[in-house]
């Protein structure tokens, strides 16, 4: 089993708590991500999990064993970093095999791996390459080989896209997604890129300020966000948040709605000035005020836009916040 548990996980820096009583369960060959503003907790989290910082209080578990004193090497896991983390004097070949010529494993067997691997990865006419003569997306298979051939209980994934081009990031999503379904094991991925959060995860977990905001599907993260925090977060342009002051509505509460569902011929009639559009290819977004609040409406390109805009929304697609708590209503 490769599942990974955390309870009352806590870390404290300078008096000053990162992760804050964490309980999350990650399940036997889950694409878990954890997802956030820089700063949020995510990445701490991860290296807990691997061993490679301390905790300060509570306890982790990968499969039925407590690993809080365990160290990394003995933990089952493979970390791949931001940073891919490759040696620029070994080939290919060698920087896969690295981790397993330090285990002393025999060489037909590290040859075999490696192999297999590089298959896997689409990576096998470049094993005798330098790193230098690699593409970013080809360096970053490259760390993830190094990582396969372990075969670990569990893969730790701490923003491995972060370095490479928009074309490349959305490519390499969809092949980290592939190996997961081909690896069937437990992966846990960090970002703070919602869209990478939204696409990749069978669970998404939001954090802010080291406390899990929301832990579930992506469908229901967007649908369903449990408050302002994880609706203004994962959803581009971000969820409008309107005072019910400012808007024909009987309960005292932040409203929230969708950019996309600003025009969509409801009943609820408001005419806002625009300030500002951008064109976004099949898409656009205009940009004007509700009372004192910024809001946004993503329309299909061709829609004729003037000065005003005629909003029409469903009282189904409103969001209702409580004003003190933030919490969904």
């Amino acid at each position: 089993m490769s599942n990974v548990i955390l309870k009352n996980v806590t870390k404290i820096y300078d008096k000053k708590k990162v992760i804050n009583n964490i309980d999350l369960t990650i399940n036997d060959k889950e694409f878990v991500v954890l997802v956030g503003a820089s700063g949020c907790g995510k990445s701490t989290l991860l290296r807990m999990i691997a061993g490679l910082e301390d905790i300060t209080d509570g306890e982790i578990y990968i499969g039925d064993k407590k690993v809080n004193n365990i160290h990394p090497k003995d933990r089952d896991i493979a970390f791949v970093f931001q940073s891919y983390a490759l040696y620029p004097h070994m080939t290919v070949r060698e920087n896969i095999a690295f981790g397993l010529k330090m285990r002393k494993v025999d060489k037909a067997t590290i040859e075999k791996k490696v192999q297999e691997a590089a298959e896997i990865l689409d990576l096998s006419e470049y094993l005798d390459r330098k790193p230098k003569q690699l593409s970013g997306g080809q360096r970053q298979r490259v760390a993830l080989g190094r990582a396969i051939v372990r075969n670990p209980k569990v893969f730790l994934m701490d923003e491995p896209l972060s370095n490479l081009d928009a074309k490349l990031r959305v490519q390499m999503r969809s092949e980290i997604k592939k190996l997961h379904e081909k690896l069937q094991t437990t992966f846990i991925y960090v970002t703070h890129d919602q869209t990478e959060a939204l696409t990749m995860g069978d669970r998404v977990v939001v954090l802010d300020k080291g406390v899990i905001q929301q832990a579930d599907s992506p469908e229901n993260i967007y649908n369903n966000p449990a408050n302002t925090f994880v609706a203004g977060f994962i959803g581009s342009p971000q969820m409008n948040f309107i005072d019910s002051k400012d808007f024909p509505c009987e309960k005292d509460a932040i409203i929230g709605i969708r950019p996309e569902k600003m025009v969509c011929g409801g009943e609820i009639k408001l005419t806002v000035n625009i300030e500002i559009t951008e064109l976004l290819g099949s898409e656009k977004i205009a940009y004007f005020n509700i009372g004192d609040k910024k809001c946004s409406a993503k329309l299909p390109s061709d829609y004729q836009l003037g000065k005003t805009l005629e909003l029409s929304i469903n009282p189904a697609d409103l969001y209702f916040f409580d004003k003190e708590t933030g919490a969904r209503i």
